[in-house]
Parts: C-alpha cells; sequence; structure tokens
C-alpha cells in the first residue's frame, strides 16, 4: 500500500512542532500538542515518533494525519457506547480551522476541556508484550489466574481489564483492579472497566472483519465538572494498540504489527542504550514504518 491509498492529502515532510497558531500551548507530549482555544482544546498530532520514550529526530510524514483519522472513525463508532471529547460541532470548527491553517486540517481535533482520569484503562485479549513477560515469570496475568502452558501471543480465555496508572513521565505501571478503585472511586471504576471491553469488542469485531486481530488496547477517559465520564485522547490506533495481520498469526513467538515495532525493531539492532540523542533512523526503516501505519489507516476503516 501506498500513500494513494488515503483520501486525504499526506504532507510531503513531518510536521515536528506546532507554531503559528494564536492561542497557548498548554501541553505538549511526545506525538501530540494541546493548545487552549478558550471554550475548547485543540488538540494536533504532529508527525513526531518517539520509541521506548525518546523522540526520535526523524518524523513520519503523515503519521499524525493518519492517527487522527483512524480515532476519529473509531470516535464515531464508539458513541453507541460512551460519550466522548469531541465538540458537538467537531466536523465544522476543524473546517473552519483548516481554512488558515491547511496543515492542521486533517490532524486536529477539537475537544471539550475535561479532568483526565488518573489510570489509564488496558484491555488484553491475547497474551503479548509485558502482560507476556509477567505470565512467563509468574503463570498470571498481573493479578489474574491463567491457564498453564500458554505461549506467547495466545488468546486469552476472555478479554481482561489490566489498569496501569498514568506517569507524567517515564513508563505506566500496572496496578491491579482494587487499586485502581481507590484512586478514581467505585462507582467510576466499574464504568470505566465496562466501557473499556465493550468498546474493545468492537474494536475487535471490525479488526477480524478486516483481516487482523486487534491483541490489546489501551484506553483513556476524563470527567467534566459535574462528573459525568467522557472517552478521551486517542481511540484504537496503532500507537495506543496492538494490531497483528490475522493471514500471518501463529502464536509461540512475537508477531509482525502494524505500528513503530518496525522502528523498535531497528534500534533494537543498534548498541544503543535508550537514551537521548537517538540514532539517525535510515530513510527505509521510516518508509517502511510509514506504509505499516497507511495499511492500518486503509484496513481499519475501509
Amino acid at each position: 500500500m501506498d500513500l494513494s491509498d488515503v483520501p486525504f492529502p499526506m504532507p510531503e515532510r513531518p510536521l515536528l512542532k506546532v507554531s503559528g497558531l494564536p492561542y497557548p500551548l498548554v501541553a505538549a507530549g511526545k506525538v501530540r500538542e494541546v493548545f487552549d482555544m478558550g471554550d475548547a482544546y485543540l488538540m494536533v498530532a504532529t508527525d513526531r515518533v518517539s520509541a521506548f520514550d525518546v523522540v526520535m529526530r526523524e518524523g513520519l510524514a503523515g503519521k499524525g494525519i493518519l492517527l487522527t483519522q483512524i480515532s476519529l472513525y473509531w470516535f464515531a463508532r464508539a458513541a453507541e457506547l460512551t460519550a466522548h471529547h469531541l465538540v458537538e460541532d467537531h466536523t465544522a470548527r476543524v473546517a473552519a480551522l483548516g481554512a488558515t491553517y491547511p496543515e492542521l486540517q486533517y490532524r486536529s481535533m477539537i475537544v471539550k476541556k475535561l479532568r483526565p482520569l488518573p489510570i489509564e484503562a488496558v484491555v488484553r485479549g491475547y497474551l503479548a508484550g509485558s502482560g507476556w513477560k509477567v505470565y512467563a515469570a509468574t503463570g498470571k496475568l498481573f493479578e489474574y489466574q491463567l491457564p498453564g502452558a500458554l505461549e506467547a501471543s495466545s488468546p486469552l480465555p476472555e478479554p481482561l481489564f489490566t489498569p496501569t496508572t498514568k506517569a507524567a513521565g517515564g513508563h505506566d505501571l500496572p496496578i491491579d483492579c482494587a487499586a485502581a478503585s481507590e484512586l478514581i472511586g467505585p462507582e467510576c471504576f466499574e464504568q470505566v472497566r465496562r466501557i473499556s471491553l465493550e468498546l474493545y469488542r468492537m474494536g475487535a469485531e471490525r479488526a477480524a472483519e478486516a483481516g487482523i486481530i486487534l491483541a490489546d488496547t489501551k484506553f483513556e477517559f476524563g470527567t467534566d465538572a459535574e462528573g459525568r465520564l467522557f472517552l478521551i485522547d486517542e481511540i484504537l490506533t496503532p500507537d495506543s494498540s496492538r494490531y497483528w495481520p490475522r493471514a500471518s498469526y501463529a502464536p509461540g513467538g512475537a508477531q509482525p504489527s502494524f505500528d513503530k515495532q518496525y522502528v523498535r525493531d531497528y534500534l533494537e539492532s543498534l548498541d544503543w542504550d535508550k537514551t537521548p540523542p537517538p540514532p539517525a533512523l535510515p530513510d527505509a526503516v521510516l518508509a517502511g514504518t510509514l506504509e505499516r501505519y497507511v495499511e492500518a489507516y486503509v484496513k481499519i476503516t475501509g
């Protein structure tokens, strides 16, 4: 797949930093920058690439657009299950923004001002990543007892909710459901867990139709002044989820994925200590990674 497979213009050069806006910058993460528009926040996905919590010097031209469009696809479907953070007149407001700042047209979300919950809502349907490492060492998936003799990338008997802390810097850390419930309150916790599992099933069903596997994902939630719950941030993107091709799936080891794992695999082959400054990424690695994001967008959205 190539850039002709997406129905919107892709930039020739990566957008690494947003500048020239009349709105104050209120937050800047590894990928997204957030600006205060007064009544709402403007969330812009740049083309920055991070790996091992280090931002690479190079970017992927259009990655932020693909992530945003995938999120918008899913938010439209998630609205049947939960309230979310997009403002009611989102399409019109983004179009008005794009008329003045065309480079932001497809990579922006205008969202309600909400207070993020201090946990990330992780749902796992397969035994991979840190979950596999914990199972291999303990026979459990964090607090959950699992059958013996499962392999890496095996499907779980049912999707499991495994929350983590939400770290301002560094790595998020697993916590058990009791600790998460204490952090955000039992009623809110049960709502987050229920909605997260419903959203995972929604994503897994659509992924299966597209010939891919949604192995695991993470959601974020926030509340308004009245305490009402909203789905926020990104949703079911290759940066927040582990997607595998169904055709090549075989339990027993790591699976190829539609995300920046291609970058991570290259970096793992180097003698690099995973601290700044990062090594340069070859053009072939950048091109191969972007191709995976394009493929994910096309397969997921159809």
